[in-house]
């Protein structure tokens, strides 16, 4: 399985990487190496120096010639030809899933030690508590693609992000019924039910703040009319059909186990040591989500020749 899972992602690597053109310049160490030889270190939890050794490299992966210095590898792994080839991968390895008639919205904490000294690091609630690092926000398929993702400090609210990430979303399958996005109640957010429900899409989640609603009188009509439409909709379904709600948002775990894979089989259940600051930490969750498209689209086709 890991053969298979490298030689996808090293041929998506390679096809991305022949899109991408530096000027007319000629690297010595042309661009697919030093993408392969970052999301080889990311896959195994090495730093940039560890990928630098040859000795590091097996039949699975061993690549011809000279490797760069630790000074060149570092440096092209912040040009934008790099950051761009690493888009390129994560749109090829999900492509099978553009259009969608369903999907989530859900957060991951990252966290760092409490006396870090992370500039981009910053305190915010955890399960538990507060803690200080930062967060990875997802919009994830019905078939499990992370097709739009962020990275932010751990102190911005997720439904704002969300609203940001609304601009990059797939298109919505084009049906007689809107597409309908679920989250948990830390996206109940009028702003996003307005953003969602211009673009044809619904969203459900656990109403946020109730205890603040008198059970007689409701809610006021000026904080009915302010909310909008869409979020209204949403609390005459909690309202009238509560139990056929909380059916629909145990799909959610879609969500949750994606996020499980990451963690468990794929180590982004924290940050390792040197991964700090908020680009490095991007480029690193971006390693990780490409590994998992390429382990996802693996799985599938062994299941397909299985049935």
């Amino acid at each position: 399985m890991d053969r298979e899972i490298w030689r996808s992602v090293l041929h998506a690597v390679r096809h991305a990487a022949a899109k991408v053109h530096d000027g007319g310049r000629c690297p010595v160490y042309p661009n697919w190496l030093i993408v392969a030889m970052y999301l080889w270190s990311v896959c195994h939890d090495r730093c940039l120096s560890w990928a630098c050794d040859r000795s590091h490299y097996g039949g699975v992966f061993r690549p011809r010639g000279a490797l760069p210095s630790i000074s060149q590898f570092t440096r092209r792994t912040k040009t934008d030809s790099f950051q761009r080839i690493l888009q390129l991968t994560h749109e090829q390895l999900m492509r099978d899933d553009l259009i969608s008639d369903s999907g989530y919205f859900d957060g991951k904490a990252l966290t760092v030690g409490p006396f870090s000294r992370d500039r981009d690091a910053a305190r915010g609630r955890v399960g538990g508590g507060f803690a200080k690092g930062y967060k990875l926000h997802v919009y994830v398929t019905r078939r499990r693609r992370i097709c739009v993702w962020s990275v932010m400090p751990l102190n911005v609210a997720e439904q704002s992000v969300a609203l940001q990430l609304c601009d990059h979303l797939p298109a919505v399958a084009r049906t007689w019924q809107p597409q309908l996005t679920l989250a948990d109640s830390n996206y109940d957010s009028a702003p996003l039910h307005k953003r969602l429900a211009a673009e044809d899409r619904l969203l459900l989640t656990p109403l946020k703040a109730q205890q603040r609603v008198h059970p007689m009188r409701g809610h006021h009509p000026v904080t009915l009319r302010q909310m909008g439409p869409a979020r209204r909709a949403a609390l005459a379904v909690w309202k009238h059909y509560s139990d056929l709600a909380r059916y629909v948002l145990k799909e959610r775990n879609n969500v949750e186990g994606t996020l499980s894979v990451l963690a468990v089989a794929l180590g982004l259940d924290h940050l390792p040591p040197w991964v700090r600051t908020l680009p490095r930490v991007r480029r690193w969750v971006g390693g990780k989500i490409i590994l998992y498209h390429a382990r996802l689209a693996v799985h599938n086709r062994a299941t397909s020749l299985e049935n």
